[in-house]
């Protein structure tokens, strides 16, 4: 069984052969505009687009905590919307992020990805703005990705990340 590849770079540019899923992690109340999403939206604009309007016509789709969206952007290459953060702040309840939510997402995930026979590519998702701890998360990927034979790769932007 493989592993997780972790390397430094930037996680909207991976440099590897063959269909390409980067994933993030997204909130459940519409908003876009911290994080790893600017770097995404430098990039493209449709995974921006296609998140807004998944939000705005939630009453008759499937957007909600574990829900994901792939959009394409190149011909090899989707991004991979997972909602999988209960809004943006910390408060009384506690961080943003969502273990039980980041499970299903990477179990839908997972199904994707095998169909397009992708590698998957991520920064460590939940773990910034969300404020999830890598050590419940990286067992996540394991279980629902890299057991099931797709190839992960982790990305540490910039000097001095955790």
């Amino acid at each position: 069984m493989s592993e997780i590849t972790y390397v430094r770079g930037d996680a909207t540019a991976p440099s590897v052969k063959g269909v390409k899923v980067i994933a993030h992690v997204c909130n459940d109340i519409g908003g876009w505009g911290k994080g790893f999403v600017l770097a995404l939206s430098r990039r493209w604009p449709e995974p921006e687009a296609a998140y807004r309007a998944w939000h705005r016509r939630r009453a008759s789709n499937d957007f909600g905590l574990g829900a994901v969206q792939l959009v394409q952007v190149e011909p090899y290459v989707w991004v991979a919307n997972m909602v999988a953060q209960r809004g943006v702040r910390t408060g009384s309840k506690g961080v943003p992020v969502r273990y039980e939510a980041i499970d299903a997402a990477l179990a839908r995930l997972a199904g994707e990805a095998a169909e397009l026979d992708a590698s998957v590519h991520m920064p460590r998702i939940g773990c910034g703005l969300a404020g999830g701890k890598w050590s419940r998360v990286e067992p996540l990927i394991t279980e629902r990705l890299v057991r099931r034979g797709i190839a992960v790769t982790v990305y540490d932007h910039g000097e001095g990340s955790s």
